[in-house]
């Protein structure tokens, strides 16, 4: 749900073969494979022994997004399973908007603890990997022991804010594009990664993202994200969080405005603890690494 520019510059894309390695992590010994979800092949990097915890990407990234939160998690006596999110990197790439819908999404998340044979797992999201954490968390309360959101707030929050918040509707402005039937044609792989500070860095995104579906990842928004005209969703749309909850935010977030914090607390059954990181924005794994995951790590072993 990055608040990106409608004007990203065009590049030339160097061709990428599909069978090209995956990143390594220095210091982990990373397995990759698959999960199966109703015949959509959801790829994944993992590494450690203990407790699963499933690391969720959003907009526009990839497993590897989560670099510098997996060596302590791992250290810290975790299993730590990092998926690409349908339609990006490895993973398939289903071709209809209806495949992005976020009841599927979050059944690749199912499938993936299937397939670890996990019963229960800690789940962890980011932006609309939070969306579907925090969807999985109210829809299969059985199958997780503890949730982690970063930058997105709980989708109630979000609503409320689009029915009544100018700020938030402004900066929803992109969104709004992305639904639109020729949006594809607004982005580049090469363009989606300007996000990215270190140039090494950038290059490895830019290989993730030319071998990922443009039309799928903005499918997620066509497929999923409130359209005009906002209203609030009424109470009952929405289940109560029984599980714990940690919720970080980066406060420099330009689309996803901190007002839709509020009140997460009457919509969690469960303890909830509330980070916040002044001059930090939307990608805070990476622009705050230390402190989230010495926050993850801290949180965990409490």
């Amino acid at each position: 749900m990055l608040r990106l520019s409608l004007f990203l510059c065009m590049f030339m894309l160097a061709p990428v073969r599909a069978d090209e390695p995956e990143p390594t992590i220095p210091g982990l010994e990373l397995e990759h494979g698959f999960a199966d979800s109703s015949g959509v092949k959801i790829h994944y990097a993992a590494a450690g022994k203990g407790p699963v915890i499933v690391l969720i990407h959003g907009f526009p990234d990839f497993w590897y997004t989560w670099r510098a939160q997996m060596p302590a998690l791992v250290k810290a006596g975790y299993r730590v399973v990092a998926i690409d999110q349908r339609g990006y990197n490895a993973s398939d790439k289903p071709e209809r908007v209806e495949d992005y819908a976020l009841p599927r999404l979050v059944e690749d998340v199912v499938a993936v603890l299937k397939h670890h044979e996990v019963k229960k797992g800690i789940i962890v999201g980011h932006d609309w990997g939070g969306l579907v954490a925090w969807t999985f968390a109210m829809t299969h309360p059985d199958m997780i022991d503890r949730l982690i959101i970063l930058n997105l707030p709980h989708p109630r929050g979000i609503w409320r804010e689009l029915a009544n918040n100018p700020d938030q509707q402004k900066a929803s402005a992109y969104a709004r594009a992305f639904q639109k039937p020729d949006a594809a044609k607004l982005v580049t792989a090469d363009g989606l990664a300007f996000w990215i500070k270190d140039p090494e860095a950038r290059e490895t995104y830019k290989r993730a993202f030319r071998k990922s579906s443009l039309e799928g990842m903005l499918n997620y928004y066509k497929a999923n994200y409130p359209r005009e005209p906002y209203a609030e969703l009424p109470e009952s749309s929405y289940p109560q969080v029984k599980c714990s909850v940690l919720q970080i935010h980066g406060l420099a977030d330009t689309a996803l405005l901190q007002g839709g914090l509020n009140d997460t607390w009457k919509w969690v059954d469960a303890d909830l603890t509330l980070v916040t990181i002044p001059k930090v924005g939307h990608f805070v794994q990476q622009d705050a690494a230390e402190l989230v995951t010495k926050t993850l790590v801290a949180w965990l072993n409490r």
